[in-house]
């Protein structure tokens, strides 16, 4: 069975300062974080690469690691945009960002026709992440009615940032590790007294360092991409009061087809390590970070010499 990585890359990147964070350098030959997302991808089992990006940094998305990839696995681009609308709405007055990641993944409709894992393109997930989820799309099932999803759950502890808060989707799981609750909660970090904190009051209550928490690696049957676009209609049509801010993400998404019991999702535990960039300060201890790997033998310093 086919399957396909969708890599969502069309982040402006404001806390990152100038330049694109997608494209920080990250490996000693100039490897960038989605290098070794899409070679753990491949050695997964993964077939096919779709780049989310925006129109203006296709050809700088080319040439730092497009081209090279396209020698190892098939890869397709996809445009995220503010004005990509369905027919009879507009942009609001005001509005300057696109619509969220949901809005991202629905761009690959008509594209992606295969089971697919999504991920963020300035995130390292780890091999073993990608192994289960591959795993888990290509697992014969019978249908029951709802939409089969799985997801990453990584460790709330290996998900922070020492330069910052972070936003997680933090998970509730029943007995038999399927998902029942996603409360996506931003302001996730230490205080003062070394006291593990948030900006959400109900996931205060189940904060602590091993609380598994979505880092946006999930997995889907293409007719997810259906409910996307069903759904994007429904969010547009009640932006409420503030049209500017709205997004339309993944982990609201998936918990609203929980509680509607739409859907199962399946959370695949993880002990990986997540390397991000969430602020530009992230940079520096993301590339000690592959260094370390390099080091240890788990990548070879040369990446796609084999």
């Amino acid at each position: 069975m086919k399957t396909t990585l969708i890599i969502m890359a069309a982040g402006i990147g404001s806390r990152f300062g100038t330049g694109i964070k997608q494209l920080a350098k990250m490996g000693p030959n100039g490897e960038i974080i989605m290098d070794y997302s899409i070679h753990d991808a491949k050695e997964a089992g993964f077939d096919k690469v779709v780049i989310i990006i925006r129109k203006d940094i296709k050809e700088e998305f080319k040439e730092i690691i497009g081209n090279r990839i396209g020698q190892y696995m098939d890869v397709e681009y996809v445009f995220q945009s503010l004005d990509d609308l369905p027919a009879g709405f507009s942009v609001p007055e005001g509005r300057t960002k696109p619509w969220g990641t949901g809005q991202a993944v629905l761009c690959c409709k008509g594209i992606v026709k295969e089971p697919f894992a999504i991920i963020n393109a300035d995130d390292y997930y780890g091999k073993e992440a990608f192994k289960l989820l591959h795993d888990f799309l290509v697992q014969p099932h019978e249908s029951n009615g709802k939409f089969r999803m799985g997801m990453a759950g990584f460790i709330l502890k290996n998900t922070l940032s020492e330069n910052g808060t972070v936003t997680r989707g933090i998970c509730v799981t029943d007995k038999d590790g399927m998902l029942t609750d996603v409360l996506e909660t931003p302001g996730i970090g230490y205080n003062a007294e070394g006291k593990l904190v948030c900006d959400r009051e109900d996931a205060q209550a189940i904060l602590s360092e091993d609380v598994p928490v979505s880092m946006n690696m999930w997995a889907a049957d293409p007719d997810f991409l259906d409910y996307l676009e069903e759904g994007f209609v429904e969010f547009l049509k009640n932006l409420g009061d503030n049209p500017t801010k709205a997004e339309y993400l993944l982990p609201i998404i998936v918990d609203d087809l929980l509680k509607k019991d739409k859907a199962t999702v399946k959370v695949m535990k993880t002990p990986d390590k997540w390397i991000g960039i969430t602020y530009k300060e992230d940079t520096e201890l993301a590339q000690k970070g592959f260094r370390d790997m390099v080091a240890s033998g788990l990548y070879a310093a040369d990446l796609w010499s084999k």
